[in-house]
Parts: structure tokens; sequence; C-alpha cells
């Protein structure tokens, strides 16, 4: 079902991979090209077997065509939050914020505590803080590790 804000989260699939791929070399923060994903062992196939492999770990907003907007990635093992992105034609709609709150919600179905790690001043970082991440630990680079608690019931 799309949102009033014209766009609808689901679980992201293996079928996925291109669009999420295409995603995370569109945005201007954070940009890596697809050669530089694949000197960090993110390519194609690997990101394929992921997605195949870890249900309720990643999560697609799509318009009602069916095109990936933006997509959150968690590792529930580690309790991270490792990736959000939204297209930057999309961006400031609210899909940023809706990934977010599902990556949480199935972090905190497990974890009594969840972490990230993103640039200090980037906006991505303005986003999390505005929504309860801090307690921020430099980790070098101009990057720091964001942490959240489970909301109190």
């Amino acid at each position: 079902m799309t949102t009033p804000r014209g766009f609808c989260l689901r679980a992201a699939q293996p079928a996925d991979t291109a669009a999420l791929l295409h995603v995370r070399t569109a945005v201007h923060e954070n940009h890596l090209s697809l050669a530089e994903l694949a000197e960090r062992g993110i390519t194609a196939d690997a990101l394929t077997a992921l997605l195949a492999g870890t249900p309720a770990s990643a999560w697609v907003a799509e318009d009602a065509a069916g095109a990936v907007l933006g997509f959150a990635m968690v590792d529930l093992d580690q309790a991270s939050l490792f990736a959000l992105f939204v297209l930057p034609t999309h961006e400031g709609r609210g899909i940023g914020s809706a990934l977010l709150a599902q990556a949480e919600s199935a972090l905190f179905a497990q974890h009594p505590r969840a972490w990230l790690e993103t640039a200090a001043n980037s906006r991505a970082a303005a986003l999390y803080r505005a929504r309860g991440w801090g307690d921020a630990q430099d980790i070098g680079d101009g990057d720091v590790r964001l942490h959240k608690a489970r909301p109190a019931a």
C-alpha cells in the first residue's frame, strides 16, 4: 500500500540488487562508485547473496510504479544499522525517516541497544541525532559511531 507521501516499504528481495546499487551510487553524501563498492566487497553478487540469506534485515521504499527510491539494511547479529540511502531526487519526503523507523523496529526487537557509523558532520548524522541517536564516539577520519537504546515500552 502506498502512503499519502507516495511510497511504501517492503522487504528487499534479491531481485532488488540493481536498484539498491543504483540508489547507493546516486547519492551525493558518502558517494561511492561501483568500483569503490567492489573494492569494499560490495558487488552485485555479494549483495544478491546477502538479500537471499537474511530475511527481514533489508527494506526498500518504492513508489506506486515499483521504482525503488531508497533502502535500509541492518546487521541483526551485530545490532547495527549499516546502510540507509535515498535517491537525491526524493530526499525530504519522509523516506529516510520511514526506513530508519523500520530498521530500528527490527533492531530493537532483538537488542536493547543499536549502533551505526556515519560522517560526524553529515546530513545523515543530523537525521540520526534528531531521531535519538547519540552517545557519539569518534572513530577517526571524520566519522562517529552513534548509539540508540530501545525506547521504553
